[in-house]
């Protein structure tokens, strides 16, 4: 089971559809109402795993000022416009989409964020206190910046989505935090980071596939009545990405040297869409399952717009410093 779960997690170009496509055909095949009470349970084995690994403590580090308020300014001053903005100009009389690329804007980092920037072989430390305080911040600011930007189109309950947050974010971050402190104290920090935290981040990937069949299954009869709309969502991903890539290139490029800008652009582009399927679905009823189906095919898009990019930060900001010569 480990083994399948981890290959599942490194091929995530291929699960997330493959999941898409089970959905697809369960949906299609029988009433796929009664599986939203999977929802809660699927969300929790998606967040909990990634939260025992998170090193919470990275936001006491000092230093790193500059680059940390620069992802935050990008984070959480441009990109909530760029998702509005590119609802409004793709989506305008579709709330669900509209709703789905305003969570994918307002709640950034996530676990590829630190992955990519450690292949690239750069400020993996920056990319880990990065991803807590995007992902910290982005709950906190996510409900008020819907409501200002979207309120009008889509209802958005305020309280419903601050607790759905804490049972999605802030639960599962202190009981892995107090896993991993127990995990620590039990077997010792190099077994934890050398053993333990291997163990963990492929249920995740289960999590998500499970919430990826779940939202699919729930609507494949409107797809399969208008499979043509499926094919319509991913222009406007595409180019949101590609716009928040060239951006962050270019104020990485022009702030900072090769670690911090690769961190920053990571740090900035790669999305938790985790949690903001997770917010959709269970905050959002209809419209989230709308939103649900734009934010799995953003996996798609993310996962294979990493891993472009990660072929090209050597031209983009040089090579990295080449490792001492150990002595004779």
């Amino acid at each position: 089971m480990a083994t399948l779960l981890t290959w599942l997690q490194k091929h995530l170009v291929w699960s997330i559809p493959g999941a898409m496509l089970l959905g697809l055909g369960f949906g299609g095949a029988a009433d796929a109402g009664f599986l939203r009470w999977a929802i809660l349970p699927l969300t929790f084995l998606m967040v909990y795993p990634m939260m025992v690994t998170m090193n919470v403590r990275a936001l006491a580090a000092p230093g790193g000022k500059r680059l940390q308020g620069t992802a935050l300014a990008i984070n959480f001053v441009l990109m909530p416009f760029v998702g509005w903005g590119m609802g409004l100009l793709f989506f305008a009389d579709q709330p669900g989409a509209r709703l789905a690329l305003m969570l994918t804007a307002l709640l950034p980092t996530s676990g590829m964020t630190i992955s990519w920037t450690g292949f690239a072989k750069a400020n993996v430390p920056a990319a880990v206190k990065m991803t807590v305080l995007g992902l910290v911040a982005g709950s906190l600011l996510a409900p008020p910046y819907l409501k200002a930007l979207l309120g009008a189109v889509v209802e958005i309950p305020l309280g419903q989505m601050a607790l759905q947050i804490a049972l999605i974010v802030f639960l599962p971050m202190a009981l892995g935090h107090l896993t991993q402190k127990t995990l620590v104290a039990r077997h010792g920090q190099e077994r934890f980071n050398h053993h333990h935290k291997l163990k963990f981040p492929p249920w995740s990937t289960l999590g998500v596939l499970g919430i990826v069949f779940v939202s699919i299954a729930l609507k494949a009869p409107d797809i399969l009545h208008a499979p043509n709309a499926l094919v319509k969502l991913l222009p406007p991903l595409v180019l949101m990405y590609a716009l928040n890539f060239a951006v962050s290139t270019l104020i990485a490029r022009a702030l900072f040297a090769r670690g911090d800008a690769i961190a920053l652009v990571y740090g900035t582009v790669m999305r938790n869409l985790s949690i903001a399927l997770a917010i959709a679905i269970g905050v959002f009823r209809e419209q989230g399952a709308d939103a649900a189906l734009l934010i799995a095919l953003a996996y798609v898009v993310q996962v294979q717009a990493g891993a472009l990019y990660g072929r090209a930060t050597d031209r983009l900001f040089g090579a990295p410093p080449a490792a001492p010569a150990r002595p004779a």
